[in-house]
């Protein structure tokens, strides 16, 4: 793991630490399948929602369970080395259940930041984070932007 890649246990020691000292704490989750344009644009808008930007993607096992068993298209390992090198990402934790509730609940950030394709009432953990007196804020949607659709071009190229 590098710099960037905490345990749940040391990322809950790091935001007390920043909640005492009056940080503000931005965090947003996702499978992070392929890095592409969609997810740098959510990354630096949700950077200037505070001072530290916490990104949690789900293990291989619930990106299976999530969206099938031919992903992740890369593993656990390799996602987080590639978002090592997202100069606007400050820590990196990873969670196996199928929604970052848990995490979101325990971490509380004070803004909870979900791309555009996501509707309000379906955001993991609006609640926790709202009840905690926190923000949930929607960027909008890059459109052309998903690995869902980027894989499928690439099917489709492959199939010509």
């Amino acid at each position: 793991m590098g710099k960037k890649s905490k345990t749940i246990e040391e990322l809950l020691s790091i935001r007390k630490k920043l909640k005492s000292s009056g940080k503000k704490v931005v965090m947003t989750n996702g499978c992070f399948d392929l890095l592409h344009a969609g997810h740098i644009h959510l990354f630096r808008k949700a950077k200037r929602y505070g001072d530290v930007l916490i990104v949690a993607l789900n293990d291989d096992a619930s990106i299976a369970r999530v969206k099938g068993p031919n992903r992740p298209i890369f593993k656990l390992n390799e996602r987080l080395e590639i978002l090592e090198a997202v100069e606007t990402i400050d820590f990196l934790v990873s969670f196996k259940e199928e929604t970052p509730k848990k995490l979101i609940s325990l971490i509380l950030p004070d803004v909870l930041i979900k791309g555009g394709d996501w509707g309000e009432d379906e955001i993991v953990g609006r609640e926790e984070v709202e009840s905690a007196g926190g923000e949930v804020v929607v960027v909008p949607y890059l459109p052309g932007s998903s690995t869902t659709e980027i894989i499928e071009k690439v099917l489709k190229l492959n199939r010509n």
